[in-house]
């Protein structure tokens, strides 16, 4: 699993407890990201239907929740060999990357250019080139020389940087589910499920600006890019309104309205855009909520923007942990949409 900002990897206990209470069998999963919430729902037992609006995210819900490890395994072990055994091949990804920018050693940026040049040659099966990708991606993590996220990149090369590039065969989970790439709010209106588990985007951070070089590696588009850290062009084109204080509000709303489900869980951090008083407010126009506050250690970019440009201490960090809030609504009505199995995938990206 990727490094990633707002990874709820410590509150999985509680958010499972909360989705599986009563005779859960569906489960959404709105906001994906890498899809560890809805790898633990897929893994308790429940058909998982995971959407996310990034190509990144799309690719790890296919591989890890729509993916059967059953029918996978065994040609994901054939495929990961022999893409790992490849020599590197430097082009436009090594140069942007590598050379222009420093996210990865060329070495490793070479192989990481041949490898995925070969996986779009394979044209593989969904399934399997999902497997492929979210192995090429966690590889290329695992060698990165940044603090985790992509909006900048070391000034000196961090030591993991400077091993080599291996793939691994994802850990992939029994039992089928689905996927989708879609708009929340056209994705929440599409499947009906018991339970729907929704953690948005809370502040002016953008998944897609801080993981920009994992959706470039995805769409394999040889995207335009922009300053220092070779953001893609579409970073500035394909904002979220929930990445901004004065839309947040309308567009939680907006996907909320939409649910389909007779239990929503909602996970909110108390350093949102939202009040906690305004989450509960929306949420209580679905049904009864409840609630629980959980300390919870802030993400290392707290400390970041105390350091200037030379690397010089110019501040002092934040508080080191803060709050989230995890809320659970007994919904009071269903939406009144045509009704859609967790068997529907989304579209799949052009090559």
């Amino acid at each position: 699993m990727i490094k990633y900002l707002g990874s709820k990897r410590l509150l999985l206990p509680r958010i499972v407890a909360a989705v599986t209470a009563g005779e859960a069998r569906t489960a959404l999963d709105l906001f994906s990201g890498t899809s560890r919430v809805g790898q633990a729902m897929k893994r308790a037992g429940l058909r998982v239907h995971a959407n996310d609006h990034n190509a990144y995210a799309w690719t790890f819900a296919r591989c890890y929740v729509a993916a059967d490890a059953g029918r996978w395994r065994a040609p994901a072990e054939r495929l990961i060999a022999e893409l790992d055994a490849l020599p590197g091949r430097p082009s436009w990804f090594t140069e942007e990357y590598c050379v222009r920018s420093r996210y990865l050693m060329p070495a490793n940026g070479a192989r990481v250019e041949a490898i995925r040049a070969r996986i779009t040659a394979l044209e593989l099966p969904p399934a399997l080139e999902s497997i492929a990708l979210t192995s090429l991606v966690e590889a290329a993590d695992r060698v990165d020389s940044t603090v985790g996220v992509q909006m900048a990149y070391l000034k000196q090369w961090a030591a993991r940087a400077r091993q080599p590039l291996r793939l691994r065969v994802p850990e992939l989970i029994d039992g089928r589910g689905s996927a989708s790439c879609r708009d929340a709010v056209d994705a929440a209106a599409r499947v009906e499920v018991d339970v729907a588990y929704l953690d948005p985007p809370y502040n002016q951070h953008s998944y897609l600006g801080n993981y920009h070089l994992w959706e470039t590696l995805v769409r394999w588009d040889r995207p335009e890019t922009y300053g220092v850290a070779r953001k893609r062009i579409d970073v500035q084109e394909r904002g979220s309104a929930f990445n901004r204080r004065g839309t947040i509000a309308g567009a939680f709303a907006a996907v909320l309205e939409r649910v389909r489900a007779r239990r929503i869980v909602v996970s909110f951090n108390d350093e949102g855009y939202l009040s906690l008083a305004q989450i509960r407010e929306l949420l209580a126009a679905r049904g009864r909520v409840s609630e629980v506050r959980i300390p919870h250690p802030r993400y290392i970019g707290h400390r970041i923007g105390v350091f200037n440009p030379q690397g010089e201490k110019v501040g002092t960090p934040g508080p080191a942990s803060n709050h989230e809030h995890l809320f659970v609504v007994e919904c009071a009505r269903r939406v009144a949409t045509r009704r859609r199995s967790t068997r529907e995938v989304g579209r799949r990206l052009p090559r």
